[in-house]
């Protein structure tokens, strides 16, 4: 499931990894020789994926000439991580590679020491995206995403390694959930909410920023939704109090959740978070706590957190 979701919304969203040297402000250390971005990322073998989408992209003389550059760099089991396949890269084309590196880049040098403590501090990305990175005493994280190598040197800029491929959003919290058709009774349980006292939609529209806990398809089912034709038929404010139990209102990434956490949320009540045997999340009237099985998707206002249990408050 985490891997189609990951496939899924690299092929929906399609934005990108380095960078575009535009207005960029030379500094000493910028030069089109020596050791750069792509001399670094050409001469990894860890980075063999990466190369192929900055290639691909024409990206490889701008990451070789003047400019101050910080790049997020996904290493092959990133890639392989997120579902992202040499095919997946083959099937884009240059402009959608282009757009899903420059998400993954700053035009100025930034070092992990002046990575900013957060939490999840915004910064512009070259594509003109938003970034939030945090720095803790667990280390530093990019949407949550955690850096594994961090002041990698080159000669324009400076790379961080990443466990996983930014994906750029789709949209806002609504449009995100709409766009993958795992979501299609989370979709169907907001539209028929919003038909009561709570517009469930304008919220989730709204500016946040919110988390969202989105349950599958089969959770829905499993918690005695057949259909989505039972959705539409069920009371619309039972579903409002349900589903504002699922949201935060807060941008939490994963690199956020607190072991044994209890967190508030839109309808007042609490969820307990778990991290001893994998990231879990619990309502009130759940038996058992639900297994958050993909993190951080990203949305323009907000961020989802895929789970396999729909919370009951």
């Amino acid at each position: 499931m985490k891997t189609r979701l990951y496939r899924r919304k690299w092929m929906l969203t399609l934005p990108l990894i380095l960078l575009f040297a535009g207005s960029c402000t030379k500094e000493n250390n910028n030069s089109s020789g020596g050791n750069t971005i792509t001399d670094v990322v050409s001469g990894n073998a860890s980075f063999s994926l990466l190369k192929t989408a900055v290639v691909k992209a024409g990206l490889a003389t701008t990451l070789s000439g003047s400019g101050t550059f910080t790049v997020f760099a996904p290493d092959d089991n990133a890639f392989q991580t997120s579902g992202i396949s040499a095919s997946t890269i083959g099937s884009l084309s240059s402009d959608q590679l282009k757009n899903i590196l420059l998400y993954h880049t700053l035009t100025s040098k930034i070092m992990s020491a002046d990575v900013p403590a957060g939490p999840n501090a915004s910064v512009k990305a070259a594509n003109g995206g938003e970034l939030f990175v945090t720095k803790n005493s667990s280390g530093v994280f990019v949407n949550g995403v955690k850096v594994t190598q961090a002041d990698v040197p080159a000669s324009n800029g400076v790379i961080h390694v990443i466990n996983r491929v930014l994906l750029p959003p789709a949209g806002n919290l609504v449009q995100v959930t709409q766009s993958d058709t795992g979501f299609s009774y989370l979709v169907a349980a907001v539209l028929r909410a919003s038909q009561g006292s709570t517009n469930v939609a304008q919220v989730l529209s709204g500016n946040g920023p919110f988390t969202v806990f989105a349950p599958t398809n089969q959770a829905f089912r499993n918690a005695g939704f057949s259909s989505e034709a039972a959705i539409n038929a069920a009371d619309p404010n039972t579903l409002a109090a349900i589903l504002t139990y699922h949201v935060i209102g807060a941008r939490v990434f994963s690199s956020d959740l607190v072991n044994g956490a209890m967190v508030t949320t839109l309808n007042g009540g609490k969820v307990t978070i778990g991290l001893t045997n994998g990231a879990t999340v619990k309502g009130n009237s759940n038996k058992t706590a639900s297994a958050i099985i993909a993190t951080n998707i990203m949305a323009t206002n907000g961020v989802v957190h895929v789970i396999d249990q729909v919370l009951l408050p």
